[in-house]
């Protein structure tokens, strides 16, 4: 039974138990003054009695005795009670603390004793020098064990290697434990990436095996549905649609991902709610395609994704066919991947921070 409950119970059982608890209390304060005192006359003269008997059986009559309390003044029942001698490690008597908190240490010889308290989890009392008597009774005053405060370290990076330490994070992101999920961020509170982090994440997207596996399975479900017949079919159709593919999307990739946030100072990832209305983290996927995070912290005008998708588009125009080229190619790759983004952001948000793999929240 833990201490608040035990406190419940017998307050609510025996309102006696509280008188006894106080009456035990003002006298361990009274006993903050001297090392040692006497028990209340009653009690001493009951303690001189049962002393007696003992020191006719067995020639001992001192006694040490106390109440183990925590710091709000309750009773810690199971404490480690131990006695020894001043400067020595061996523990003469060893006992625990009862249902009320006390303990007794019958039948001592005269000497000069040191009573230990402890309890896991709760700091260690060790009381003064109590010298005793060949007739005496004592109580340790002040036995009181303090919760142990939770040791915290906190590990101070500098900037560099803040950054490079987030990158190792979003590697190990990935969907399933196979898809990557790089540029997903769980900490909102994630201190930003240097440039040269910004292009090595980038480039690891771009080597990922299922980056090119997804390119082949692209490509293919293009030519199976004939997009951008100039390209023709068989093998060398199959082989012109997966080249333009992957280039637009390392194009895209190292505008979006690398080059623009380190001209703009931006964050190229998208930071995850998690918590909240569906309202609010909709609204938050949908403007992250347009307004995202500097490396200051503050908010910003997403420069990095807008221009990036129409740059990555405008470029496609030199190794698409000269058929499928012009105004139309660059819109429908700029805004396609706007609209891209803003999904990828939902399905970021409602779906892949469920099943990703990730170092952090």
């Amino acid at each position: 039974m833990r201490p608040y409950e035990r406190r419940r119970f017998h307050w609510e059982v025996n309102g006696l138990v509280r008188i006894c608890r106080r009456f035990l209390l003002s006298g361990c304060i009274a006993a903050s003054v001297l090392p040692v005192i006497p028990l209340h006359a009653q009690a001493a003269d009951q303690l001189s009695a049962a002393a007696q008997i003992r020191k006719t059986e067995s020639g001992a009559a001192s006694e040490i005795s106390g109440t183990v309390l925590d710091t709000n003044g309750d009773v810690i029942e199971g404490a480690d009670v131990e006695l020894s001698e001043p400067g020595s490690q061996e523990s003469l008597r060893r006992t625990s603390s009862g249902a009320m908190g006390q303990f007794d240490f019958a039948n001592l010889e005269p000497g000069t004793y040191v009573v230990t308290v402890f309890r896991k989890e709760m700091t260690t009392f060790v009381s003064k020098p109590i010298v005793l008597g060949p007739v005496a009774a004592v109580i340790v005053p002040d036995v009181v064990l303090r919760v142990q405060a939770e040791e915290t370290s906190v590990v101070v990076m500098d900037e560099r290697t803040a950054s490079i330490k987030q990158v190792e994070i979003a590697e190990q992101q990935r969907v399933f434990k196979v898809f990557p999920n790089f540029y997903s961020s769980f900490d909102w509170n994630a201190p930003p990436m240097l440039p040269k982090q910004k292009y090595r994440l980038a480039l690891r997207s771009l080597v990922d095996p299922v980056t090119f596996l997804s390119t082949g399975a692209v490509a293919g479900a293009e030519q199976h549905q004939n997009v951008f017949p100039s390209f023709g079919g068989g093998w060398d159709g199959y082989a012109k649609r997966y080249g333009a593919f992957y280039a637009t999307y390392a194009s895209g990739t190292l505008l979006t991902e690398a080059i623009f946030p380190s001209i703009f100072h931006a964050d190229p990832r998208y930071f995850v709610m998690g918590k909240g209305s569906t309202r609010a983290r909709m609204s938050h996927a949908i403007a992250s395609t347009f307004v995202t995070r500097g490396d200051d912290g503050s908010r910003k005008v997403n420069f990095p994704e807008i221009l990036g998708d129409f740059s990555a588009a405008a470029l496609s125009n030199a190794y698409f066919p000269a058929s499928e080229r012009g105004g139309s190619l660059v819109l429908i790759n700029g805004f396609g991947d706007l609209g891209g983004n803003m999904m990828g952001n939902l399905i970021r948000e409602f779906v892949l921070s469920r099943l990703t793999t990730h170092a952090r929240h």
